[in-house]
């Protein structure tokens, strides 16, 4: 096994060289301190949480779902419990700040490790793309609430407005005048506005370049929210989003509400990308367990407490948004401020564009500083080059790894459009999850130690044949239609969903799995396969990209591989 590429770092030997000082503390040969207790860590969790999600990407899944829209919301957090359970575990057992990277070292072995190390890019820097997007907008939206009217060619993508401006040419010129929405006129005159020679236009969205540039110079330079100033932000955060469900219920209007499924639950499951996107950061918690001052106990209250709370305020707002306008209007960036604008309460409105800045610039923060940490980590591995483990002499941060995240994550945001960055981040983030739960599924459970958290063993031999029987029974014929039709390759990702499910429930049943995990499992694998056919392409190029990187050098620059 030693110049395998599923060579594994002993639990024993990850919590050495912690101990040693070899660990992602700040600097080398430092102990991060302990400090965090169970209402920290729940108001970190919901700090993660409560930020571009339920600010931004909320509307276009009630756009997409209609007011049903709440029921995916409680399907994707009963999903995260399962995945959090897990996380909870890993976390009890390995009290390391390298998340999911170090649990795959672990269970499944250096390959794999390294691939969600390079999936984890996805959820911290992609992420934080489409964060930076969301700020962007409440942040002009908040600057004409003092008369200060930005160019829009400043303020958004370039190709929203490039096909805005196509699809406007084509109505016109087809008589169509009546399908033209407003969005589309704004972006189109963002087009015919915009500088530039000839079909060249310079079109970039800049505040979300200069959000970007400051916060990585607040992570380059050491400063990060203390436990009082994220505390302070959440209360904040959590006051503006009670406010808007107690004023928004009186503005409800309950027609809105019919029908319920607009769509069917197709069009619900439509909004998963956006949905699982709000939930998204709850894991960041578990980077936190070296500062914890009970791991083992503290961190699966956390997430759990965090994920509740989260999930009640989610359907809270969704029923609030989609009874207070019909959920046709809700495909904005910014639907909360939105909402209020419709029905004449614009000063409530400018309330939580301010809160919406705030908010997002703290989430933005969280995931700035987890990416370099996360790089640091493969770097002290020797997976990466030693650039990225290099700490800044006076400011003792990452510093390569903050600059390099900084620049990952600026000059996306300024071209690119919120749905395609939500949709490949969602695949990333469901991806680790999936690996997370598996991984657990391989840990010897009599190598846990005394007094640590373990997940409720729950023995799936009969309960997952059961439901796995169920399924195929109730969803024959949307089974059977997958193999027909000129589209049947699209249905791809199903295919695997249903063939994952087969050996899951042989296996159950033969080995006697752990229920929780294998649920969590095949629950974050069903809402990969609704993501859709394209960005699967994209998340596999993705894969493909850093498969390449590892066996051109990760592989024979391992730390492990050369010590064994």
């Amino acid at each position: 096994m030693s110049n395998s590429v599923f060579r594994k770092k002993s639990i024993s030997k990850i919590l050495a060289d912690v101990a040693s000082g070899f660990s992602d503390a700040e600097h080398s040969g430092t102990h991060l301190k302990k400090e965090l207790n169970v209402r920290d860590l729940t108001l970190m969790g919901i700090a993660a949480v409560v930020g571009a999600g339920i600010f931004s990407t909320i509307g276009i899944a009630s756009f997409e779902g209609g007011p049903g829209v709440t029921i995916l919301f409680i399907i994707t957090a009963i999903t995260c419990g399962f995945s959090a359970l897990c996380y909870a575990e890993f976390a009890s057992r390995i009290p390391v700040a390298g998340s999911a990277y170090t649990y795959a070292y672990a269970s499944f072995g250096e390959l794999i490790a390294w691939i969600i190390g390079w999936d984890l890019l996805m959820e911290y820097a992609i992420g934080n793309i489409a964060v930076a997007i969301s700020w962007s907008e409440y942040f002009v939206n908040l600057l004409e609430g003092f008369n200060i009217h930005l160019p829009q060619y400043l303020t958004m993508d370039y190709f929203s407005a490039f096909r805005a401006h196509e699809s406007v040419t084509q109505l016109t010129a087809s008589g169509h005048l009546a399908d033209i929405t407003d969005s589309m006129k704004a972006h189109a005159m963002a087009w015919t506005n915009a500088p530039g020679f000839g079909n060249i236009k310079f079109i970039a969205n800049i505040p979300a370049l200069a959000i970007v540039i400051a916060i990585t110079y607040l992570v380059y330079i050491g400063i990060r929210e203390t436990k009082k100033a994220t505390n302070a932000m959440v209360y904040l955060k959590i006051a503006v989003v009670l406010a808007v469900i107690v004023i928004g219920f009186f503005y409800v209007t309950p027609a809105n509400w019919h029908p319920f499924l607009p769509n069917g639950f197709s069009g619900v499951m439509k909004g998963v990308s956006g949905v699982f996107f709000a939930y998204i950061g709850f894991d960041a918690i578990s980077t936190t367990a070296e500062e914890c001052e009970n791991p083992q106990r503290d961190l699966p209250r956390g997430m759990i407490y965090s994920l509740i709370i989260c999930t009640v305020l989610y359907v809270l707002i969704a029923l609030v948004l989609t009874g207070m306008v019909s959920y046709k209007d809700l495909n904005v960036g910014d639907p909360l401020a939105f909402v209020f604008k419709q029905v004449g309460l614009s000063k409530i409105s400018y309330v939580i564009s301010i809160s919406a800045v705030i908010a997002t610039a703290s989430v933005l923060l969280i995931f700035q500083l987890g990416q370099p940490r996360i790089w640091m980590a493969m770097s002290r591995d020797g997976l990466l080059p030693k650039a990225f483990s290099r700490i800044h002499p006076k400011y003792h941060t990452p510093s390569f790894a903050t600059i390099v995240t900084g620049f990952v994550v600026a000059i996306p945001a300024l071209f690119m459009n919120l749905t395609e960055v939500t949709d490949l981040t969602s695949i990333g983030t469901l991806f680790a999850f999936v690996l997370v739960c598996g991984g657990v599924l391989l840990l010897p459970r009599e190598g846990a130690h005394k007094g640590r958290f373990h997940l409720p063993y729950i023995n799936s031999k009969f309960i997952v044949p059961v439901l796995f029987i169920a399924g195929m029974i109730g969803f024959w014929t949307p089974i059977t239609e997958l193999f027909s039709g000129d589209k049947a390759h699209e249905n791809f990702p199903m295919f695997l969903f249903i063939i994952l499910a087969a050996v899951l429930t042989v296996l159950c049943f033969i080995k006697n799995l752990s229920l929780i995990p294998v649920l969590g499992l095949m629950s974050c694998f069903y809402l990969m396969t609704q993501l859709g056919y394209t960005n699967w392409l994209r998340f596999l190029i993705w894969l493909v990209i850093g498969l390449v990187i590892y066996f051109t050098y990760s592989y024979k620059n391992s730390k492990l591989g050369k010590a064994n």
